[in-house]
């Protein structure tokens, strides 16, 4: 369910303007900066939650820094095809890829997922942008309406009640998994290609629940297509306050879809924190943090050995997911 169109999908923002760090102390004047444009290598279709995500903030960094971004769409094999191109190239600073949870963490950790690259030793993560929490949807005529609801549903349907996904693999599928295990009942998972369709399935009432971005669903759950059950956060989604914060109740049901950016191997050091140093002055920007926020993004300014640290924790809280209900990419 785009939120963006075409058009502005395809915009680019080149600039010729240099950067200027105007009105800084002395360390952020000796920090590394961008002399040319910065390009961003977007691994997801166009329109989706990671294209918005890094025009927005390409559009913050020119108006705060002065610094020129090009994405690119580099869509494909879950986000590798931009991983691998981003991997290959000179580690200077000028070219960046999509780095999000899904490719990071999930992927790993899901036996049959081919990929491309060593994700731990081809790249260096640099920062990670913005974080939504999932969206718990039923069927509109779904005989439940909070997660008790579901839990006592799904009991007298012995195994049948069923959640939806993008396919095998999918965060969606990992989500609708973890919630069915801290319920402790059985679901069945119905796989479909694209999360288009297993919501389109859910909101024809073929489905009884799915697990997805907010930002996807919250047209469908204002339009009465979804019925909203709850997000997987301690506190209520700027985006849809309605909705119940389930990790309030059950803190394993936290799961926060964050999205990041990282560079090639072998990137030196004060570049890795100079890109850092310029992604958080941006995410700290009023308006970009308030364009995020209207779009269920939430700014999420993390890196160096904290990033690093949310990759591992998040791969290895999504293993035991996998373990635990023997799921396979292939």
């Amino acid at each position: 369910m785009p939120i963006m169109n075409a058009g502005m999908a395809r915009r680019s923002f080149l600039m010729s303007a240099p950067f200027i760090c105007a009105g800084t102390n002395a360390n952020a004047q000796s920090r590394w900066a961008p002399q040319q444009p910065i390009r961003i290598l977007i691994g997801y279709a166009p329109g989706g939650a990671v294209d918005i995500l890094v025009r927005i903030v390409a559009e913050g960094l020119q108006r705060v820094r002065g610094v020129s971004v090009i994405p690119e769409i580099r869509s494909g094999a879950y986000g590798f095809i931009a991983a691998q191109t981003a991997a290959r190239a000179a580690p200077d600073g000028y070219t960046l890829a999509s780095a999000i949870m899904g490719m990071m963490c999930v992927a790993p950790a899901i036996p049959g997922i081919p990929i491309p690259l060593d994700l731990d030793r081809d790249l260096t993560p640099v920062s990670v942008l913005a974080g939504t929490p999932m969206a718990l949807v039923a069927r509109p005529d779904a005989p439940f309406s909070d997660i008790d609801g579901l839990a006592a549903y799904a009991r007298t349907r012995n195994g049948a009640a069923t959640y939806s996904s993008a396919g095998n693999g999918s965060i969606n599928h990992l989500g609708g998994a973890l919630i069915a295990g801290a319920l402790g009942v059985q679901m069945t998972h119905v796989s479909y290609r694209g999360g288009a369709p297993a919501a389109l399935d859910v909101s024809a009432g073929r489905i009884d629940i799915m697990v997805a971005n907010v930002a996807e669903v919250a047209p469908a759950i204002r339009a009465g297509q979804l019925k909203g059950i709850g997000v997987t956060a301690k506190e209520p989604s700027p985006l849809m306050p309605e909705l119940q914060p389930l990790a309030g109740e059950l803190p394993v049901l936290e799961i926060n879809n964050w999205f990041g950016l990282a560079g090639p191997a072998g990137l030196p050091r004060e570049i890795r924190e100079g890109l850092a140093a310029l992604f958080a002055d941006t995410l700290a920007d009023p308006q970009t943090a308030r364009t995020l926020t209207e779009r269920g993004l939430l700014p999420l300014s993390e890196s160096g050995a904290v990033f690093e640290e949310r990759i591992k924790r998040d791969r290895d809280a999504w293993r035991r997911v996998v373990q635990a209900n023997n799921i396979r990419g292939d």
